[in-house]
């Protein structure tokens, strides 16, 4: 092609449209690369922003008076953690608190003497989790019934690399 370009039987507007299409090839080459070098540039600092994340270690401590409650909320709150493939802990079950109120029957203290027993049971639920910052909001913005209290804290941060 180049020797029938170059041949004095070619035509003025076949060199000029041949020229043309080199130009425009290389000013298209040109931009490929320059977009591939910052595509390249864009994952090397993703890949060393998710090498040196901060990790977080939260507790999430939720008591309830109702068992059924309290463990659908636990359920669910593991549920999404595993999804995010995070590390869990729990629920680890602390010891019940019972809340006991023993009160004499008669309100004017004439009569047999005659006891009520009222008791409230306290159930508390312990669960760790190791997850970036982001990821936090996230997991604790499930749906939470009624009757359930949560308390997060945030033990410390720590930077690890992958």
């Amino acid at each position: 092609q180049n020797k029938q370009l170059k041949s004095p039987r070619a035509s003025p507007q076949l060199r000029r449209n041949s020229q043309t299409l080199v130009r425009n090839s290389q000013t298209v080459v040109a931009t490929m690369s320059a977009t591939l070098e910052e595509l390249e540039k864009q994952a090397a600092e993703k890949t060393k922003s998710l090498e040196t994340e901060t990790v977080h270690r939260i507790r999430i401590t939720l008591t309830s008076r109702d068992v059924k409650a309290l463990e659908t909320v636990c359920a669910n709150l593991k549920r999404g953690a595993v999804d995010k493939k995070l590390k869990v802990s729990g629920p680890v079950r602390m010891p019940t608190k019972k809340l006991r109120i023993t009160t004499r029957k008669s309100p004017c203290g004439e009569g047999t003497n005659s006891w009520d027993r009222f008791e409230m049971r306290i159930h508390k639920r312990v669960i760790d989790l190791h997850s970036p910052s982001e990821v936090v909001k996230q997991i604790t913005s499930i749906p939470i019934e009624s009757g359930v209290e949560v308390e997060v804290t945030i033990a410390d941060a720590e930077e690890t690399t992958k």
